[in-house]
């Protein structure tokens, strides 16, 4: 092979290595947060578990004015088995959500559908223990479904609208796909991607990690 086929040869690999990295490095870089089984309670029901009067107490900081509280609670599916200390999350809403993992969905034996978070029509039930009483949610317990928060400003960089289902690449040693990831815009939101503990641990993804936006 003559010199000039050599070096056609050699640019004609460069330029496809260039052009394989280009792809690879194609996409909106978006943060993980993995979101553990947690539960949002109703003042009416903080006050049927806590007590009369109860106020959540506030343990950390997160997005969009919640918190994850002190408070823990007990949840025990229809075979009677239990997960304890499941995190209250605040502040209060006006429906009383459980958001399990499908993981704990088997050890419960409850058949939680995959949700959007405020979606519970129909879901299953539980029953909630708390330390000066309980309640049974005839509704309520969901897998929630992944999505990505967003601000109004990346939404516009990463070129997608509320309510968009996007696919997300992880770049790591399992090169996992995310596919039907809801992106929720709203002024308060910081850009985090959230999952749960099943999903997470299959990718091998942790909390602070990336994944990029592929397709929308």
């Amino acid at each position: 092979m003559d010199n000039s086929n050599v070096a056609l040869i050699t640019k004609l690999v460069l330029e496809a290595v260039e052009k394989q990295k280009s792809s690879d490095d194609a996409g909106y870089l978006v943060p993980i947060g993995v979101s553990a089984r947690h539960i949002h309670l109703t003042q009416e029901h903080v006050e049927v578990l806590f007590g009369k009067g109860y106020q959540l107490t506030k343990k950390k900081e997160l997005m969009g004015g919640q918190f994850a509280s002190n408070e823990t609670v007990t949840i025990v599916g229809i075979k009677l088995r239990a997960i304890e200390n499941v995190r209250v999350l605040g502040p209060v809403r006006k429906q009383t959500q459980v958001e399990i993992s499908a993981t704990d969905a088997i050890k419960l034996g409850v058949k939680a559908p995959i949700r959007e978070s405020g979606n519970v029509a129909g879901s299953a039930p539980i029953a909630v223990v708390g330390p000066k009483g309980a309640l049974y949610l005839k509704e309520g317990c969901i897998i929630a479904m992944r999505h990505i928060h967003m601000s109004p400003r990346d939404a516009m960089a990463a070129g997608v609208h509320d309510g968009d289902i996007v696919s997300v690449k992880a770049d790591n040693e399992r090169g996992t796909i995310f596919n039907h990831v809801k992106i929720r815009v709203d002024d308060s939101f910081t850009l985090e991607m959230h999952i749960d503990t099943d999903e997470a641990n299959a990718a091998k993804i942790a909390t602070g990690d990336t994944v990029r936006i592929i397709s929308c």
